[in-house]
C-alpha cells in the first residue's frame, strides 16, 4: 500500500481501528490514520464504533474486556468460527428473550455489562466495552480480536441462556478445551477464569452452578488471544431465572459477583 491511501474503517477504541482495504481487514493503530469525514454510516450494515474508555488513576494495571453479548439486529453473514476454519457460523446472532419479561438478551447483557464497568472502574481496573449501545453491527470474531488489540488481560462474555424445557436454571460457563484446534494454549487459564467467575457469581446470586463446560465451537472462543469466557448467566426461558435477572437488586448481586469472580483470578 501507498504512503497515502484511502481505507473504509471503523473505531474501536481511542487507540485502534478496524479497517478494510480492498479485500484485507484487520486492526490498525489509530497512530497511523489520518480521518476524512464520510457520509453519515448505516450502523445496520457496518461495524459500529466501540466506545473508549478512561483509565482510572490508580488502576491496578489489569485490563479486562467486557462483550455484552449480541446486539439489536443479528447478522447472518457467515465468519470462519476460528483462524483457518473452513466452517463458519453467523458473524452475530439475534440472541434469545426471557419468556416472562419479554426482555430480549442484548437489552439484558448491555445493563448488566454497564453495571461491572461501574464496579470494575470502581475496583482499580482499566475496562473497555465491545458495545455500549444495541444498535451495532460488531462480530463474534472482532470482539474476540478486539480483546487482543487493546491489550487485555481477560474478556469476559455475558449472555444469557435458553432451552426449550422452562423448568432448566441455573448459570453456567463456556471455555475453549484442551484440545481446541485454535487456542489450546489457552484453555486452562480460560478454564481457570470460567471457574472463577462461575463460581463467585452463583455464591453471589444464590442460582444453581451448572459448571463449566469446554466448547470449540463459539467464533469468540476461538479467534481470542486472551483467556476468555463466556458466562450464561441464567436462563431467560426460566420464569424465576427471568425474572430475577430484571430485578435491580438482584443485577447488583450479578455484577459483585462476577467482579469477585475476577478479583479471585487475579489473586486479588
Amino acid at each position: 500500500m501507498g504512503s497515502r491511501q484511502q481505507l473504509a474503517s471503523s473505531a474501536f477504541s481511542q487507540e485502534w481501528y478496524y479497517v478494510t482495504y480492498g479485500d484485507r481487514s484487520g486492526f490498525v493503530s489509530a497512530s497511523y490514520i489520518s480521518k476524512e469525514e464520510p457520509p453519515a454510516p448505516d450502523t445496520t450494515s457496518q461495524t459500529a464504533a466501540l466506545p473508549s474508555v478512561t483509565r482510572p488513576a490508580g488502576s491496578a494495571g489489569r485490563v479486562v474486556v467486557i462483550d455484552p453479548g449480541h446486539q439489536r439486529n443479528g447478522d447472518n453473514t457467515p465468519e470462519p468460527i476460528g483462524p483457518g476454519a473452513s466452517a463458519t457460523k453467523a458473524r452475530v446472532a439475534g440472541g434469545t428473550r426471557g419468556t416472562t419479561t419479554g426482555v430480549s438478551e442484548y437489552e439484558l447483557t448491555l445493563t448488566v455489562g454497564l453495571q461491572l464497568k461501574t464496579e470494575l472502574l470502581n475496583r482499580g481496573y482499566t475496562v473497555y466495552m465491545t458495545r455500549e449501545s444495541h444498535d451495532v453491527n460488531i462480530s463474534n470474531m472482532e470482539r474476540a480480536q478486539y480483546a487482543g488489540n487493546v491489550g487485555a488481560d481477560i474478556a469476559v462474555r455475558l449472555h444469557g441462556n435458553g432451552v426449550d424445557n422452562s423448568s432448566v436454571s441455573g448459570a453456567l460457563a463456556l471455555a475453549p478445551s484442551t484440545s481446541n484446534p485454535y487456542i489450546s494454549s489457552l484453555a486452562g487459564e480460560s478454564q481457570r477464569l470460567s471457574r472463577c467467575v462461575l463460581n463467585a457469581y452463583c455464591n453471589a446470586t444464590g442460582l444453581k452452578n451448572r459448571g463449566v463446560s469446554g466448547n470449540d465451537t463459539m467464533s469468540g472462543i476461538n479467534w481470542s488471544s486472551v483467556p476468555v469466557t463466556i458466562l450464561e448467566m441464567g436462563f431467560m426461558t426460566n420464569p424465576s431465572d427471568d425474572r430475577n435477572m430484571q430485578d435491580p437488586a438482584f443485577q447488583q448481586r450479578m455484577v459483585q459477583g462476577i467482579a469477585d469472580g475476577i478479583d479471585d483470578y487475579f489473586g486479588l
